[in-house]
């Protein structure tokens, strides 16, 4: 039947409750099939090994309703769980317009904290339609199906409440589009490893206190990039070129950086990475990571030394967003199914660019501009926000293992 055959057709709400097994479900059914009924609706949840199924179905006929209710809670009894049936009529009351997907990360996730967020959903005018756990470690990851309010006013008055409370929040809307092939962009140094590249350049050179303050006020957004850099790639002249291949070694990649890549490959989304380091490093990166796309500054090289210059094409602050399209173009994926991660100042117009900018263990001026913030020092967490659960990554990567033996 359509939604509008069974908006007035008599119903009953089965539920049923108690401590799963296999076999429950099938049986709930058979026991049903005896009597001609159409199924409505079904919805089934387990926690911590605790059943709670719902069957919406049409009535039987007026003389078997007693025998119906009868058989079935005869049936639940059998297997001794609880059965409740209320009668009524008509489908589920259609959700709301403006549907949106709540993701909220948490470490550890409290009920204090949980209860401040449904409750700003509820202000805004939100329904809680369903609720999913997306991963319990290491992060806790809850995802909530919202209707009844627009995406954008939420996800202001979310960000505002997250901060507060020291949760991140992300709210994407729903649709189709969520699962479609998507591109995901992300800065280098702080981001997909744990270094800033040219610090490392630097370490080898004697001046890494210098470069360090540098770095430091540009990200804060008090320095003009393009000047720091050039400041900053001077104090590298005269370096032998043969550290490239030492500053390759001692990249550390974040936790978590592998599986976000692998996962979001396997998935057939495309991975780039844009950087104000150095392609010497970036190139590697992508060699190693089997990544689809990268853009840096490129250290000058000439005679088998650094000469305390960049060629090319400057990576900065507009030139990230600038790539981000050129990369989206390329990939043939609309920038509404970008998504771009970065931690500093000089990321914002790439993650504002995206549509959905995650500030990933960012400078406060860059979690409060960015659409999302993750705060919790694993990169896979990225995963969650896109509606990938622990299980699916851990089952693909359990999968892959079997393979290779």
């Amino acid at each position: 039947m359509s939604a509008s055959q069974t908006s007035d057709v008599p119903t009953l709400l089965v539920k049923i409750f108690g401590k799963d097994r296999p076999g429950i479900t099938a049986g709930l059914f058979d026991t049903l099939a005896a009597y001609s009924v159409d199924v409505v609706d079904i919805e089934q949840v387990v926690s911590r090994g605790r059943l709670v199924l719902c069957a919406l179905v049409t009535e039987p006929t007026v003389a078997s309703q007693g025998e119906l209710r009868a058989t079935i809670h005869s049936w639940a009894e059998s297997l001794k769980l609880q059965a409740e049936i209320i009668s009524g009529t008509g489908d589920n009351r259609p959700r709301g317009s403006g549907r949106s997907h709540v993701t909220v990360l948490g470490h550890p996730l409290t009920a204090e904290q949980t209860a401040a967020i449904t409750a700003r959903i509820a202000e805004k005018g939100g329904n809680i339609d369903r609720i999913f756990r997306l991963a319990k470690y290491p992060v806790t990851a809850v995802e909530f199906a919202v209707s009844g309010c627009e995406t954008e006013p939420l996800r202001t008055a979310l960000a505002t409440q997250a901060h507060g409370i020291g949760v991140d929040v992300a709210v994407v809307s729903a649709g189709l589009h969520r699962r479609a092939q998507r591109l995901v962009v992300m800065d280098v140094d702080s981001t997909l490893i744990q270094d800033e590249v040219i610090e490392l350049f630097a370490a080898h050179a004697g001046c890494e206190d210098k470069v360090a303050e540098v770095t430091a006020a540009a990200m804060r957004g008090e320095l003009d990039f393009e000047q720091s850099l050039h400041a900053r790639v001077e104090l590298l002249a005269g370096l032998d070129a043969s550290v490239v291949d030492k500053v390759r070694a001692e990249v550390r990649l974040t936790p978590g950086a592998r599986t976000l890549i692998r996962t979001l490959k396997r998935l057939g989304y495309q991975v780039g990475v844009v950087s104000g380091g150095f392609t010497q490093v970036t190139d590697d990166l992508k060699e190693r990571l089997g990544l689809d796309f990268a853009s840096a500054n490129t250290l000058e090289i000439v005679d088998g030394k650094l000469t305390g210059r960049v060629t090319g094409e400057i990576v900065d602050r507009a030139g990230k967003a600038r790539l981000l399209r050129r990369f989206a173009a390329e990939a043939g994926v609309p920038l509404s199914q970008t998504v771009a991660i970065g931690d500093g100042a000089n990321d914002l117009d790439m993650l504002n660019t995206a549509g959905l900018g995650v500030a990933f263990n960012a400078k406060p001026v860059v979690r409060q501009a960015a659409h999302t913030a993750v705060n919790v020092p694993f990169l896979d967490t990225v995963l969650y926000l896109l509606g990938i659960t622990r299980e699916e990554v851990e089952a693909a990567d359990g999968d892959e293992e079997d393979l290779l033996h």
